[in-house]
């Protein structure tokens, strides 16, 4: 993959906070569509608050009859009810608040490269079970509809919701499609053998470690006939866990979808993995080496270092252009051939 000179396409500075009091921290992780000739990413802004001597402030959500509005919620340092959680968020009295907090924000350009960043958000915390905000949209292009899968975090952990839209404009939610603990699905762009499919990644909390999984559905909302389908590998880049990037891409091989890795010292990589047009839970080829990993200082220095992570690619006949997040901070572009990486598998 060949990384745009451009990069960092967006960054913290380009994007407005969503509330008074609010600065942004990151803006990364974009999900990536073309509609209406231009180029949208839904990126994920995450946002903390301004901080003043003797108190901590964090952003939180208060909701009313389906609506939520963010506030800024301050905690004297002094109360011994105030229990600092390192820098994560704080508990007071029992109830935990965290330091920051996602939502979702559209970009939009015309070339692919320079993007206008929309100054509210799209998609943001409605109600309880998304108290601790909204991560990582993946956008997918589904019977001419776009169907938007994010992650929505709360007290109850983290799990996956379906939103569609038609516009970029108005988006109707279409609630939980897999719970607690789950993330990281990936819709394919087009049913197979009459389902729906879906990769998926539960957490391990027990045996093994965190692996991609295969689903079926015949609505989008009901999953079922699920086939643990790759695991890590024992290499150093993917000796913690992995899991699913954007929407596959068919080809006249397969299935062509990039997924990612994280391994030693919490580095995070991409691969190549190629799949069965009919049995898209059989590996046909996987790449030994990665397609993209940390290199660049935007991509090793950050909020969280050593971090390229990719959910959002949009295809141009032979041409994929894969934007990705950079360090949880940052939106960058690497660009590719499909049949150069077809035929290095």
């Amino acid at each position: 993959m060949k990384r745009a000179i451009q990069n960092p396409l967006i960054s913290p500075k380009d994007v407005s906070p969503s509330a008074e009091g609010f600065q942004v921290l990151g803006a990364f992780n974009p999900g990536a569509t073309s509609f209406n000739g231009e180029i949208l990413l839904l990126i994920r802004v995450a946002e903390s608050c301004e901080q003043k001597e003797g108190s901590i402030s964090v952003p939180t959500y208060v909701f009313e009859n389906g609506t939520g509005t963010p506030q800024v919620q301050t905690f004297d340092l002094n109360d011994p009810d105030v229990e600092l959680k390192d820098t994560r968020g704080v508990k007071v009295k029992g109830m935990e608040y965290l330091s920051t907090m996602s939502h979702i924000r559209i970009a939009r350009s015309s070339d692919g490269v320079n993007f206008t960043v929309d100054p509210k958000p799209f998609l943001a915390p409605t109600s309880e079970n998304e108290c601790f905000g909204i991560e990582d949209a993946r956008v997918t292009k589904i019977e001419g509809r776009y169907y938007i899968n994010y992650t929505i975090v709360s007290p109850d952990s983290w799990c996956t919701a379906l939103a569609v839209t038609d516009d970029f404009v108005s988006v109707e939610r279409l609630g939980i499609i897999f719970p607690p603990e789950n993330k990281d699905v990936c819709l394919f762009p087009e049913k197979v053998n009459g389902k729906y499919i879906a990769f998926h990644r539960p957490n391990n909390g027990g045996f093994g470690k965190a692996s991609i999984w295969y689903a079926e559905s015949p609505d989008l909302i009901c999953w079922g006939n699920h086939k643990c389908m790759l695991r890590p590998r024992d290499t150093s880049y993917e000796s913690m866990k992995i899991g699913g990037g954007s929407a596959p891409i068919k080809t006249d091989k397969g299935w062509l979808t990039i997924y990612h890795s994280k391994g030693d010292n919490q580095r995070y990589s991409l691969f190549a993995l190629l799949l069965d047009l009919e049995e898209p839970w059989r590996v046909i080829k996987q790449a030994v080496l990665p397609l993209l990993q940390p290199e660049e200082p935007y991509e090793t220095e950050g909020f969280f270092g050593n971090v390229v992570f990719t959910n959002g690619m949009v295809v141009k006949g032979d041409e994929i252009m894969m934007y990705y997040g950079a360090s949880d901070e940052t939106c960058c572009l690497a660009t590719g051939s499909i049949k150069e990486i077809l035929n290095d598998l």
